[in-house]
């Protein structure tokens, strides 16, 4: 039995290497006549080659931060409403698309961006078009209406149709010249959004099929990429697993190992992909039932105990963190409380209070 659902997912994507080239027409697709470019410092020359290439961009905002902050959104929103920008283009991982989208959403808007922070206000019901462009393969944020964002020392997850990218441009081309390190961390961020979505409490059977392919492909190519990143096959590969990694994880949301990445990366900075990592495998040993066992056997795995080393072996092979003592002086009971008390921890089909994660961390110290 199919129980119900719904699914909707209203962002266009153009797929491909070197669909990149096609910038001009996807912008023309849309109307697009003063965009402001909205990426990191390591873009910002190619950003600022594009807007001298390219009549319709207007501006470019390249101070984005490895986790991105509010101000940063409300920067890029200014530049935008100084040059009466109708669009904004982010290009860039997913701190770069999230503070694209969020200064898209509160452009024109007339209220304290902290209060749309905040959820006290609403955000404005006209808001500027999106076009999102990821350079690595991981965050899937091109085609969601989920943002990432921090004000201070409070990290949210906002879900807002104000988000909702027009349109993506994938080409994995640009994931190319991804560092390994970076190559391994956002790779496994794509395989926590696969496996969340599919665990997810509110999982569905089309996001369902679109993570066990995104399973599949990070198992069998990650290693590759991050070996040769310039193979573009295995490139390309991880790119198409990121945005279904994203698509998976769209109408699910995350759960467990993302609710324990937000106080991971405040309290103890590690980037976000390397904080999900940090507590993935020990979720696929609790959450481990018959349906996972299932996504197993699909990818080509005997169990999810095979996961559980391919997850780990990942992680060695990129020299990540995996153990608390790693982190500095760690606060057990802040971080138990904070992980067990964040909005994402109820998606997570086996609950986990405070002392079930003791127990998780305790196995990690």
């Amino acid at each position: 039995m199919i129980n119900e659902f719904l699914y909707a997912q209203p962002v266009k994507i153009w797929f491909g290497r070197g669909a990149f080239s096609r910038l001009d027409e996807v912008l023309r697709k849309f109307d697009a006549e003063r965009c402001v470019i909205v990426c990191g410092r390591h873009f910002a020359a190619q950003a600022e080659k594009l807007m001298a290439e390219n009549i319709s961009i207007a501006g470019v905002y390249s101070q984005v931060e490895q986790n991105p902050q509010l101000s940063g959104a409300v920067e890029a929103a200014r530049i935008a409403q100084n040059l009466v920008a109708d669009t904004i283009i982010g290009i860039g991982g997913g701190s770069a698309i999230d503070t694209a989208k969020f200064a898209a959403a509160i452009a024109l808007g007339d209220q304290d961006p902290v209060d749309y922070f905040t959820g006290l206000n609403p955000f404005p019901k006209k808001r500027l078009n999106v076009i999102t462009i990821p350079t690595t393969a991981g965050t899937g944020a091109e085609v969601t209406r989920t943002a990432v964002m921090s004000c201070g020392e409070e990290k949210r997850t906002i879900n807002d149709p104000a988000f909702m990218p027009k349109a993506a441009i994938v080409d994995p081309t640009l994931s190319a010249g991804m560092p390994p390190r970076t190559t391994v961390i956002t790779g496994l961020d794509a395989l926590a959004h696969a496996l969340e979505g599919y665990w997810s409490k509110n999982h569905q059977p089309i996001s369902d099929l679109m993570a066990v392919e995104a399973v599949r492909l990070i198992l069998t190519n990650l290693e590759q990429a991050y070996r040769h990143g310039d193979d573009l096959e295995a490139r390309e590969c991880m790119a198409y697993a990121s945005t279904l990694g994203g698509l998976s994880f769209a109408v699910p949301k995350t759960a467990g190992a993302h609710a324990c990445s937000y106080p991971l990366t405040e309290d103890y900075h590690l980037p976000h992909g390397e904080a999900v990592a940090f507590t993935l495998d020990s979720f696929v040993r609790i959450n481990a039932d018959e349906r996972l066992e299932l996504l197993c056997s699909r990818v080509g795995l005997k169990n999810s105990g095979e996961l559980v080393e391919r997850i780990a072996a990942f992680k060695a092979m990129g020299g990540l963190h995996t153990r608390l003592s790693e982190l500095g002086q760690v606060d057990l009971d802040r971080l138990c409380h904070d992980c067990a008390e964040h909005p994402l921890m109820k998606n997570n089909p086996v609950p986990m209070d405070e002392a079930r994660l003791r127990e998780l961390f305790e196995a990690l110290k």
